[in-house]
C-alpha cells in the first residue's frame, strides 16, 4: 500500500503526543522509503540569540522517521527509537525547514535512516536513527 501526504499527516494528529503536534510538521512528500515533512518557523521554538532550537530539530527528524518507516511498510506499525545522532552544520532564523528522512535499510524488526534538515535550501543539520519496529 502506497502512502500519500494526507495519510502522513493523519498518522502525525494520530499517533504523536500533544507536544510533538505543537511543532506544527505537515508532511509535503512521501516515496517508497522517505518522507519530506516541513517544519514551520516559530519563535517559540527559538533559543536565546532567535535561532531555532536543537530539540526541535532532532524532534522533527524523530519524527520524519517514523513518516518514512510508515511509508515503507504501507502502514503505521509500533516502532521506538534505539538511537539517534545529529549534528548541526549553521543556525536556522526566520525561515522553515524542511525535513527529509530516507530509510536506508529496513528488516522484520529494524530500520535505519538518514535525516536531512535544510533552511533556504542550504543543510542545516543531520541525523541518523535507528528504530525497532515492534510488531506485525
Amino acid at each position: 500500500m502506497t502512502l500519500s501526504a494526507a495519510d502522513g499527516n493523519a498518522i502525525l494528529k494520530d499517533n504523536f503526543a500533544p507536544w510533538v503536534q505543537d511543532l506544527g510538521l505537515v508532511v509535503e512528500e512521501i516515496g517508497d522509503r522517505q518522507a519530506v515533512l516541513r517544519l514551520p518557523w516559530s519563535p517559540r521554538l527559538a533559543r536565546e540569540g532567535g535561532s531555532l532550537s536543537g530539540q526541535a530539530l532532532m524532534a522533527a527528524a524523530d519524527t520524519a522517521t517514523v513518516i518514512a518507516v510508515s511509508a515503507a511498510r504501507g502502514e503505521c506499525v509500533p516502532m521506538t527509537t534505539v538511537q539517534q545522532s545529529s549534528t548541526f552544520q549553521r543556525p536556522v532564523v526566520d525561515t522553515d525547514v524542511l525535513v527529509t528522512a530516507r530509510i536506508t535499510k529496513i528488516g522484520r524488526t529494524m530500520a535505519f535512516a538518514d535525516i536531512e534538515m535544510t533552511a533556504d535550501g542550504a543543510v542545516a543539520a543531520r541525523a541518523s536513527t535507528v528504530y525497532a519496529l515492534l510488531g506485525r
